[in-house]
């Protein structure tokens, strides 16, 4: 969980794309990794804390095997039951994997912690406090997803809900630029990128890319999670703990990272 921020970083959503503070994110990179486009399956919340909404933080990993430094990403979602309109924050954190950076003597109060994102965030960086500056696309006025999770994030037992059923919104990819960047050593971790919205209706949410994938994106690929202030400082399991079935499906958050070595 990323502390309070109390400065406000107000852009207005105009016609396809975000007029005011637009930044360029083109330019030279020596790597680059992405899971892919939306597949339309799943649609999850992930917000900072704002008046009468509290913090929810969706997750999808990625690893490095050497140190690098990531300068941009891009992640996809949709502007949901109101979103039109004022886009007050964008946030990305890193976690590192469960146990690092975690409390292991506490009692957990989800079905396992194994694989899922650590209690803190290793880093973080926010357009409110100016170390993130982003530019976002409308890709589209009217896209579906099959399920969602927003507000049933529970802790056990009462984790099952099945989801929260089909959304529609408009498309829009972010692009943001980290300054600055993000320098991380060779490891494993989790992207969460979040948006807060003006309004207590309107919310942001992140849709899923392809998983499994045939051959997998890399080796040890792990399923997206989720949680609520509620429930922090555990995640849930979006496919397995929260929709469920047998087998339970498994989702990936549509995502790209680029930067230098």
């Amino acid at each position: 969980m990323r502390p309070t921020r109390t400065s406000v970083v107000t852009i207005m959503f105009v016609a396809i794309v975000l007029s005011a503070g637009m930044v360029s994110t083109q330019g030279t990179t020596d790597f680059s990794f992405s899971t892919g486009d939306p597949d339309g399956r799943m649609a999850v919340a992930t917000r900072p804390e704002s008046h009468k909404k509290i913090e929810v933080e969706a997750a999808d990993d990625f690893i490095f095997t050497s140190t690098r430094t990531i300068t941009e990403a891009t992640f996809t979602g949709m502007l949901f039951n109101g979103g039109r309109g004022e886009i007050r924050e964008v946030a990305v954190e890193i976690y590192r994997v469960f146990p690092l950076d975690s409390n292991t003597v506490r009692p957990i109060h989800v079905p396992t912690r194994q694989n899922s994102p650590s209690d803190n965030a290793f880093t973080a960086r926010s357009s409110a406090d100016g170390t993130l500056r982003f530019s976002v696309d409308r890709l589209s006025a009217r896209f579906q997803a099959d399920n969602s999770v927003i507000d049933g994030i529970n802790p056990s037992p009462n984790q099952h809900t099945l989801g929260e059923g089909p959304v529609v919104g408009q498309e829009v990819q972010f692009d943001v630029v980290f300054d600055p960047p993000i320098v991380l050593p060779a490891d494993h971790y989790f992207f969460v990128p979040q948006v807060r919205l003006q309004g207590v209706g309107g919310n942001f949410l992140w849709l899923s890319a392809p998983r499994p994938t045939s051959p997998p994106i890399f080796v040890g690929d792990l399923q997206m999670w989720i949680r609520n202030a509620d429930l922090d400082p555990d995640w849930l399991r979006v496919g397995a703990d929260i929709v469920g079935g047998s087998p339970a499906p498994t989702f990936n958050g549509s995502f790209s990272l680029r930067g230098t070595p």
